[in-house]
């Protein structure tokens, strides 16, 4: 049976902090930035935004804060977007058929006992299915709602300020490996 991984989690989490209604939400950042703020190896979120890149849930952006941005409103991408985008849309649950190797019947199982869905395998279809409506009916947008609900109200403008910094203190790093001042930045 599989599970959810954990860069699910991460992935969610990251893009809450791209969902402007979310505290800390802000239009786009880097992969490096998204990855120091949870604490997370930035190669490890760059393979993440990869699978997210290619399910078309983020899109790649340019200039001064060049990174990730949302490709569609955070109330059309739902949590079972992020699943599959990331782990596949694999079954959780993998039949092995185990009802035909009864010892009692021998070589072969009667028709009685394999005949139409294993009842269990039955019951697992439908455990898969309930869940997977679950996570299609939870948007990102829910879980920003969720998320502002539950932060106190200085949560958010601190995130933001802390990304702003990054990207502040990225223009200037590049404005002086150039030989130039960065417009903007105090001498």
């Amino acid at each position: 049976m599989s599970h959810i991984s954990a860069g699910v989690e991460y992935g969610l989490h990251c893009l809450l902090f791209l969902t402007e209604a979310a505290p800390g939400g802000v239009a786009e950042a880097s992969v490096r930035d998204l990855a120091e703020l949870q604490g997370v190896p930035a190669d490890y979120v760059a393979k993440l935004f990869t699978k997210l890149h290619k399910a078309g849930l983020v899109i790649a952006t340019e200039g001064a804060k060049g990174g990730f941005a949302l490709a569609r409103p955070a109330n059309q991408i739902s949590v079972l977007d992020v699943v599959t985008a990331i782990d596949g849309d694999k079954s959780l649950f993998e039949c092995r058929e185990v009802r035909t190797r009864c010892a009692v019947f021998g070589e072969t199982a009667p028709n009685w006992a394999t005949s139409g869905v294993c009842s269990i395998h039955a019951v697992m279809q439908n455990a898969e299915k309930r869940m997977r409506e679950a996570l299609a009916s939870q948007s990102l947008e829910d879980l920003a709602v969720r998320t502002t609900a539950k932060a106190p109200r200085s949560y958010g403008p601190q995130v933001v300020k802390w990304l702003d910094s990054r990207t502040t203190g990225r223009r200037r790093e590049r404005g002086s490996s150039r030989g130039g001042s960065t417009p903007g930045a105090r001498s």
